[in-house]
């Protein structure tokens, strides 16, 4: 195996505990109806829209109009997003700051709306931790597809061999091993950390 000189991260489920049911466990009473709203109304391929750059008005208007009966439930989804904030994954955490006591050049890739990430920003000092990050709502372009590899490639200035990807998501590891990034799908800090000591990067 090539030896890894950079790491990306994924942020949400790695570094970020976000969930909509955080939020929707409040406005729901009863908990198939919620579960049901956020797999056939707010679903996450719509939400993924917004992670694409789709403006969060636009797409929340959508919704109210194909179903107004639950339009406090949707203008709730980004009107109260920040409540879907979980708190750090504080295993990761650690785990990131002795990669950087390390001197190992760390950066961030997520799929995150542009109008919500600054949200997250501001609350958790350990995003600003980082030599670079991207954040596909300000691209336009979103993970699983090549393109977002390939920017990441090249505005962090690595080479995929030499770097190792860490998401949660399976999907977007698949994506990236196909433009030659290293990968770890991510389970929970403690399964990483073994992972990053089988690999010699950690002792």
């Amino acid at each position: 195996m090539q030896k890894v000189n950079y790491i990306i991260f994924d942020l949400g489920g790695v570094l970020v505990d976000w969930d909509p049911e955080y939020l929707y466990k409040k406005l729901f009473t009863d908990q198939k109806e919620m579960r049901h709203f956020l797999s056939h109304i707010c679903t996450p391929d719509w939400n993924e829209q917004q992670d694409a750059g789709r403006r969060l008005l636009e797409a929340t208007d959508i919704l109210v109009e194909e179903h107004p009966h639950y339009e406090t439930e949707i203008r709730a989804f980004y009107g109260r997003w920040a409540e879907m904030l979980g708190g750090p994954i504080q295993g990761t955490v650690e785990i990131l700051q002795t990669l950087i006591n390390k001197k190992i050049p760390v950066f961030a890739l997520t799929n995150w709306s542009a109008e919500t990430y600054p949200i997250a920003h501001s609350q958790y000092d350990f995003l600003q931790w980082f030599e670079d990050i991207i954040v596909s709502g300000h691209e336009g372009i979103r993970k699983p597809f090549a393109e977002i590899y390939q920017l990441a490639g090249k505005r962090f200035g690595v080479k995929p061999k030499e770097t190792l990807f860490i998401d949660d998501n399976l999907r977007n590891i698949k994506g990236a091993q196909a433009v030659g990034f290293q990968t770890i799908h991510f389970k929970n800090p403690t399964a990483l950390k073994k992972e990053l000591i089988h690999l010699g990067i950690l002792p």
